[in-house]
């Protein structure tokens, strides 16, 4: 019998406005950050949410994690920046129901050089992001993994969204990076314009073992209190492994693994942070995704 997707719980959060759209963003690489943005939008689509995820990234990271890097002749993301084409040209969906993709491609690393010269240049992916739903679907969360490095790119995925979501991992260097991430926005909602709120940021990486992970855990609530989310993503090596697989963690992993837990608890707290569900009426996901059985190893 096949499972009925309920409404999202927000009544407005279908046709009667615009999607919410969140970049998942920091300049050091390493963070989890392609992990986080992949796996965040698939626990919110299943919860109900129509969630396209947005792969902003030279690197193909995230579309390459679901399996579906472009072709040269297909329109991607680079494509309809470089042809100022409408988004929803790019997007397609995935086997995930609810998620859909807009794919980055090989051309993507052209994009950065092609916007230098481009008027309104910090704006290019709102403008193509305007029309971002392919025909018959209304998305109401649009997940953007950013590139790990300040190029035009990332400010295109900035400037065009309403909220930032940072990913730190549990080490010293991504903590002392946080600060130039900081004076970066600043620069951005001051010369470009730049309309978002930081919804917080989430420790990845977390190891309560190790004295490093507690420590930067206590630095970054000190410093930045209660924007810094109250669920941390666990070390789990089923988090380095599911991308080989072209898995997200919830195909990847039985139930009750903590990669699962993890981005599940992330889910529900970002989309009250959103508005998208009430604090007193978290929504739990449709149904719950079989894990794929292992593939055996040849002989």
């Amino acid at each position: 019998m096949a499972t009925t997707t309920p409404a999202p719980t927000d009544p407005t959060s279908t046709s009667e406005r615009a999607p919410i759209v969140l970049a998942v963003a920091n300049q050091k690489g390493g963070v989890g950050k392609t992990t986080t943005a992949v796996n965040l939008a698939a626990a919110c689509a299943a919860r109900g949410f129509r969630t396209l995820l947005v792969d902003l990234d030279i690197q193909g990271s995230a579309s390459a994690f679901l399996g579906m890097s472009p072709t040269d002749d297909e329109v991607d993301v680079a494509r309809c920046l470089l042809e100022e084409l409408p988004l929803s040209r790019a997007v397609k969906p995935t086997r995930v129901e609810n998620l859909w993709l807009a794919p980055a491609g090989e051309r993507m690393s052209l994009v950065d050089l092609h916007l230098a010269s481009v008027y309104g240049r910090e704006r290019a992916f709102e403008r193509s992001l305007a029309s971002c739903s392919p025909p018959g679907v209304s998305f109401d969360l649009v997940i953007v993994d950013t590139a790990p490095y300040l190029g035009l790119l990332t400010v295109n995925a900035l400037v065009g969204a309403q909220k930032i979501l940072v990913p730190v991992s549990c080490e010293y260097l991504p903590m002392l990076g946080l600060k130039l991430l900081g004076e970066t926005l600043d620069r951005l909602r001051e010369r470009a314009g730049a309309r978002f709120d930081v919804l917080g940021y989430v420790l990845t990486m977390h190891d309560k073992r190790e004295r490093i992970s507690l420590e930067v855990e206590q630095l970054l609530r000190n410093r930045f209190e209660s924007r810094v989310f109250d669920t941390v993503i666990r070390v789990d090596t089923q988090h380095k492994s599911a991308p080989s697989h072209r898995r997200t963690i919830f195909e990847h992993q039985s139930e009750g693994g903590r990669g699962r837990e993890d981005y599940n608890a992330l889910a529900d707290e970002a989309l009250v942070r959103l508005g998208l569900v009430a604090k007193a009426a978290r929504k739990k996901p449709t149904k719950k995704p079989a894990a794929r059985p292992k593939v055996a190893a040849k002989k």
